[in-house]
């Protein structure tokens, strides 16, 4: 699967397993769905709605491609205590979710798309650690560059008082790997920033590997990129501009 063709295509076949599309709009910017530009990735998508945040998922590469989230100072504010409990998701059919067994001992870590530490409620954190919000991640970046960077976020969306970030999974080139020959491995993450209140945009990009390699982009520099656009509503030239982002 590769994500850099920039063919035209939408969230084709996107179901909504879980909540309201109420609730998902909530998570978007304008109440605008994340859109995939690249028709290759739109095959056995489905749309989940957890209280605090969205994903689309997949069920070729068995992780969400992309997790939507509306950031607010007084919700981070609740600092809730981390409690893990990875679990798979009930609510998508067997043969296109990940199971724990399948990165069971596979030496990558189950990284999540939209961060535990973002959960403002017991049950938010819990949602959190479904599956569908997970991808094989590698330790030292997940734990390290990707940690640093989820943290710089909520900060700045405490200073700024509310944020839209949209976090997604990248998948370049024609030898990815899979876990248990099933759930394919990023080659790379996205994390999409949008303040509402000054049009400002931007992005992270950073490999998924140990090197530390990251870059800041525009969205439309994201979208070439990933093959998908976080925010489809916002102008374009918030767009072609990249914010000033806090250096990870």
């Amino acid at each position: 699967m590769n994500a850099t063709a920039n063919t035209s295509g939408s969230n084709a076949g996107a179901t909504s397993s879980v909540g309201s599309g109420d609730a998902c709009a909530a998570q978007y910017v304008d109440g605008t769905q994340p859109q995939l530009t690249n028709a290759k990735l739109a095959p056995k998508t489905r749309a989940i709605c957890f209280s605090e945040y969205a994903v689309l998922h997949s069920g070729v590469t068995r992780t969400p491609l992309w997790a939507s989230e509306h950031l607010t100072y007084n919700e981070l504010l609740m600092d809730i205590d981390r409690k893990d409990n990875f679990h798979a998701e009930q609510s998508l059919p067997e043969d296109e979710r990940a199971e724990l067994a399948d990165y069971a001992g596979s030496g990558y870590d189950r990284g999540h798309l939209a961060p535990a530490g973002d959960m403002p409620s017991v049950e938010a954190m819990s949602e959190s650690f479904s599956l569908a919000n997970m991808t094989p991640q590698n330790p030292t970046n997940n734990r390290g560059l990707w940690s640093s960077i989820e943290a710089k976020t909520r900060n700045l969306a405490k200073e700024r008082g509310e944020l839209f970030v949209v976090s997604g999974a990248i998948f370049e080139g024609s030898s990815i790997k899979r876990l248990n020959n099933r759930v394919f491995v990023p080659s790379s993450y996205f994390k999409a920033i949008y303040d509402a209140n000054t049009g400002e945009s931007g992005a992270y990009w950073v490999a998924n590997d140990a090197n530390k390699n990251y870059k800041m982009l525009s969205i439309n520099e994201l979208v070439q990129t990933a093959g998908i656009d976080p925010f489809p509503s916002i102008s374009e030239t918030s767009k072609n501009n990249v914010m000033a982002l806090p250096q990870p």
